[in-house]
C-alpha cells in the first residue's frame, strides 16, 4: 500500500471543458446519444436491485442527513488525498449528492445513473449525467480516468464481474473509489428492502478488489459510532421478525436526522475524529461502512 499523498490543490472546475471531454468520450460509446446540455442517454433500460421510489425519498433528506454528509466528507477527503487524473465516473450515482460534494472540492465528476428519478435530480443540481446502466455500455478499454461506486457494489449480484469490468474500463494509473455497507452481522430487513446482496468486511473487499487486478491504496471502516445502534435497532429486531420501515417517509427522515442532546454531541465528536483520522491517512478499526481506494497499475 502506498503512502497517502497530501491533498491536491483545488482548481475551479471548467464546466464547458468537462462537457467537451464527456462529449468526446461518449462518441466512442455506441449506445449513448446526447439529449440535452450535460445529458447523455443510453438505449437500454433494466430493472435494478433498488427500491423504485428510493431516489425520490433520499433526495428529500440528503442535504440534512448526518449519514450522507459524513460519508461525503470522508469521500472528499480520500479523493483529495488520492486525486484522479481526470473526471470521475460516479457509477450508480443516484441523485448526484456525492458528485455535488466532489464539486465543492473542485473534483470533476459525471453521474452515471440508470434510474430516471435520480438522473433528473442530478441534472436539476447542475451535474453532467449519463442516464444509462453502466454495465450494458460498451466502454472503451482504458478510457476512464477514475470510477467511484458509493454504496453501489452491494446492489450488484456478481460483484467480481463488476470489478473486473471496471478494471478493463479504467485507464492504467486510474483510480477506483468504493464505499459499501459493512459486516454480515449487521444485516437487517433494511438491507433486504434496499436491494442489497451482501455486506462486506474490509478484508473481503480488499481481496475482491485485488483479485480484479487493482493495487490497494487505502482502506478503512467508518461510522464506528453506529455499530451498536444498527445492531440493536435494526439487525436484532430483523432476526426477531420485524419488517423494514424504510418505505415510510417519516421514518427515513427521522433516521437521517442528527440526534439531539448528549447523543448528538457524541455523534459529532465521533464524526470529527473519523474525518481527522482519514485526512491524516489513518484508519478506523470498526464501523457500519467500508471505504476503499485502489489504483489500476500503470503510469500515474
Amino acid at each position: 500500500m502506498s503512502t497517502p499523498s497530501e491533498p491536491a490543490d483545488s482548481a475551479p472546475i471548467n464546466a464547458a471543458a468537462l462537457e467537451d471531454w464527456i462529449t468526446a468520450w461518449a462518441k466512442r460509446v455506441p449506445q449513448l446519444r446526447q439529449v440535452g446540455p450535460g445529458h447523455w442517454r443510453g438505449n437500454a433500460e433494466i430493472d435494478v436491485s433498488y427500491p423504485a421510489n428510493g431516489h425520490s425519498a433520499l433526495a428529500r433528506v440528503e442535504a440534512d442527513s448526518y449519514w450522507f454528509n459524513h460519508r461525503n466528507d470522508l469521500i472528499s477527503a480520500v479523493v483529495q488525498r488520492f486525486p484522479p487524473g481526470g473526471p470521475m465516473f460516479d457509477v450508480g450515482g443516484g441523485n448526484g449528492y456525492v458528485a455535488l460534494g466532489l464539486r465543492d472540492v473542485s473534483v470533476a465528476s459525471v453521474v452515471v445513473e440508470p434510474g430516471g428519478h435520480g438522473a433528473a435530480t442530478a441534472l436539476e443540481r447542475g451535474l453532467p449525467v449519463i442516464e444509462a446502466p453502466f454495465h450494458l455500455l460498451q466502454i472503451p478499454a482504458d478510457s476512464l480516468p477514475a470510477a467511484g461506486l458509493f454504496d453501489v457494489l452491494e446492489h450488484i449480484d456478481d460483484d467480481r464481474a463488476a470489478l473486473a469490468s471496471l478494471y478493463e474500463a479504467i485507464e492504467p494509473g486510474g483510480m477506483l473509489y468504493l464505499s459499501v455497507p459493512a459486516r454480515t452481522a449487521l444485516w437487517s430487513a433494511e438491507d433486504e428492502y434496499a436491494g442489497h446482496y451482501r455486506r462486506y468486511t474490509l478484508s473481503q473487499l480488499k481481496k475482491k478488489v485485488a483479485a480484479a487486478g487493482f493495487t490497494l491504496e487505502y482502506a478503512t471502516y467508518f461510522f464506528g459510532i453506529l455499530v451498536v445502534p444498527v445492531f440493536l435497532l435494526r439487525s436484532l429486531p430483523s432476526r426477531l421478525g420485524a419488517k423494514s420501515k424504510m418505505n415510510d417517509a417519516a421514518t427515513v427522515e427521522r433516521q437521517h436526522r442528527m440526534p439531539t442532546g448528549l447523543l448528538g454531541r457524541a455523534f459529532r465528536r465521533s464524526f470529527d475524529r473519523e474525518r481527522a483520522t482519514v485526512l491524516q491517512g489513518g484508519t478506523v478499526a470498526a464501523g457500519t461502512s467500508c471505504l476503499l481506494v485502489a489504483r489500476k497499475p500503470g503510469p500515474a
